[in-house]
């Protein structure tokens, strides 16, 4: 018999409000306590977590593995590695560390329903799954409250010092140098949001609470909207103080930030990125910051995660995060619910709640 930890769950199904108040407590307990397994699976063994004949679903990556927890009161839990992952139906990914491609698709035939726990689904080859007659669902608009906060905040970070100041008054420079230089005001600069879904329209929405001017590039213009279009990203970036990317990634939005939009955006431009990493050509970004073209950038994602070149590391006009723009203790409940939602309508034969679909 292959080796393979099972697990057996005989209390009943909680209600989903248990469920969330259960998974709120534990991503809190989480995230406070910065564990480093983020998205390791809590064993190496094949695990098949059983609970009554529940339907199975296979389970890439945990966001924690209190989710493991909160997943096995509805479903069978399956590991990739687990005997019986060829025949699974339904499986839960992640978009930070898997590619649904063909090759996934040929070692996993069975699958019929793809969840992914993050609103970009890049790392899903939707053409394909739309082939085979594989559903695909991601957490809809969960996300865009989280990141158009993050965004915003990156933005006032990079134009007001916040970061670079606290650690002058931190290195106890404040008392030997005097006052560190100041930074800008936020109000009144003209901002290009590149993209305005979801989450580009909340971040729209609140910088125009500070004054901020908005402009927006996105495949055509906007219902309903009272923000200029602007259909070309060089003419957005010369009308701009400041980029700020929030569209998805693809084949049209890959390095859609390149030397030219950074020349057109000119010395006192600012970029902040919450998007992927693979919207800016990060060599063009580094060498614009270098030479002074531009006067600084605010990321959270980056090209070749988690490695973030050096000379971005060392800058003062820079603020670097590490991909977390999404995540809040609150909104790990809400995923997980959203993912849960959408596993129980498939088993029921209902149409995905929040469905993905090839354009």
């Amino acid at each position: 018999m292959a080796p393979y930890l099972s697990i057996s769950l005989n209390e009943p199904p909680l209600s989903a409000q248990a469920d969330i108040k259960r998974l709120t407590t534990c991503s809190t307990k989480f995230l406070t306590e910065k564990k480093t397994n983020m998205y390791a699976f809590p064993t190496n063994k094949p695990v098949t977590v059983t609970s009554g004949g529940l339907p199975p679903i296979l389970v890439f990556r945990l966001l924690s593995d209190e989710w493991l927890l909160v997943l096995s009161t509805k479903f069978t839990v399956i590991s990739p590695s687990s005997p019986l992952s060829t025949s699974a139906r339904a499986a839960l990914v992640s978009a930070a560390y898997n590619r649904v491609d063909t090759d996934l698709l040929n070692q996993y035939p069975s699958l019929r329903c793809i969840v992914s726990s993050g609103a970009g689904v890049n790392h899903i080859n939707l053409e394909e799954c739309q082939r085979r007659g594989v559903q695909v669902a991601n957490v809809g608009e969960t996300h865009s409250i989280n990141v158009a906060d993050y965004a915003v905040g990156l933005l006032l970070d990079v134009m007001r010092r916040i970061t670079m100041s606290d650690q002058y008054v931190r290195n106890g420079l404040w008392v030997t140098q005097g006052d560190y230089p100041l930074g800008s005001k936020l109000g009144g600069k003209r901002v290009g949001i590149v993209g305005l879904g979801s989450i580009g329209s909340a971040i729209a929405k609140r910088l125009k609470a500070f004054g901020c001017q908005i402009s927006y590039l996105s495949r055509k213009p906007k219902p309903n909207v009272n923000y200029k279009f602007i259909p070309n990203i060089y003419d957005l970036a010369t009308e701009s103080n400041i980029l700020v990317v929030s569209c998805s990634l693809t084949k049209e939005t890959h390095h859609i930030i390149n030397e030219q939009v950074l020349q057109a955006l000119g010395k006192e431009g600012i970029i902040i990125n919450i998007a992927r990493g693979a919207h800016i050509d990060e060599t063009e970004l580094v060498q614009s910051l270098v030479k002074g073209e531009i006067r600084g950038a605010g990321l959270d994602v980056y090209e070749n995660e988690p490695n973030i070149p050096k000379e971005l590391i060392e800058m003062e006009n820079v603020v670097l995060t590490p991909h977390q723009a999404v995540f809040t203790p609150e909104s790990m409940g809400e995923v997980i619910q959203i993912c849960i939602a959408n596993f129980e309508a498939f088993f029921a034969g209902k149409p995905l709640v929040t469905p993905v679909v090839a354009d």
